[in-house]
């Protein structure tokens, strides 16, 4: 019986990435309401500070999760700070639509670099600290990642690559006691959904701004509470995303069928279309460029 079994989260040290707002915020306010210790990072530096002090002024850094260096030097701060670790949450992402023909590659690649690059630097520097028999990981990908959607290519494929380092981890660290958990979230309400996706580009295939309907934000904290507690596989939310899952190749081919009109309209707003990623990102080197 694990050790922590006679409380929910109480004395728990946990830390959560792109935690400024959104998931990550709601995750760490109601933690620290059920008696949780966590840690803070991510890029808006106001509005972590706000998070962290309704967290009884909880440990938090900026960090650029896609920076190896940095995030192995501030995972290590904050750890410290709380005194070890127990659990961590790889949250940080973006998301921005693009068109894979004609679009910016410079999409895919900053995608790419905070999404999978981001979760693989997280866990690379936090899996030491949390390969003991109490010890838990817990990956946010999507359900975007076994269902992919028309602009949705950069964020389907980072997703995917997320959930195959979930899988990877855990299968390479069963051996200390240590459990991995992935989340598949459909579309909650978050500017991950309202201001990655919410575009004209996207209504023109849709006709509205959502797939499946905006799914409200505090069964999935509910979801992610369980899931650190009980060192859970798997999390979901909306409930039916756990009957999608199994499905895929199924579910794939409803929205095939289902979006073939407007898809080409869609993709002549999504060129042009000024569509922001959902956080401001830094300055980075372009990954992919190579020296003349």
């Amino acid at each position: 019986m694990s050790v922590f079994s006679a409380t929910p989260v109480a004395g728990r040290r946990v830390l959560i990435t792109g935690a400024a707002r959104g998931i990550g915020a709601a995750l760490a306010r109601q933690l620290h309401a059920g008696g949780a210790k966590v840690a803070l990072l991510g890029l808006e530096a106001d509005l972590l500070a706000e998070v962290a002090h309704e967290c009884g002024d909880a440990p938090w850094r900026y960090c650029d999760v896609a920076d190896s260096a940095q995030a192995e030097r501030v995972v290590n701060t904050l750890v410290s700070e709380l005194g070890g670790l127990d659990a961590v949450v790889a949250n940080a992402g973006v998301a921005r639509q693009l068109a894979l023909l004609g679009g910016d590659p410079a999409v895919m690649e900053e995608t790419l670099a905070v999404n999978v690059l981001g979760v693989y630097y997280t866990l690379r520097a936090a899996g030491p600290h949390i390969c003991h028999p109490t010890g838990y990981a817990l990956i946010v990908s999507s359900l975007a990642a076994a269902v992919n959607l028309p602009l949705a290519g950069a964020y389907s494929a980072s997703k995917a690559g997320a959930e195959a380092l979930g899988n990877t981890l855990r299968n390479e660290i069963r051996h200390t006691g240590a459990k991995v958990g992935i989340a598949y979230f459909a579309e909650l309400d978050t500017d991950m959904t309202t201001r990655g996706f919410g575009t004209a580009a996207a209504r023109a295939i849709l006709g509205r701004s959502t797939v499946s309907g905006v799914a409200p934000l505090g069964p999935a904290i509910d979801a992610l509470e369980r899931a650190i507690r009980r060192r859970r596989r798997q999390v979901v939310s909306p409930w039916w995303v756990a009957v999608a899952l199994p499905f895929r190749p199924i579910a794939q081919c409803i929205i095939d069928i289902a979006l073939r009109r407007g898809v080409a309209h869609a993709l002549d707003i999504a060129r042009t279309e000024d569509a922001p990623f959902t956080t401001e990102q830094p300055a980075r080197p372009r990954r992919m460029e190579r020296p003349n």
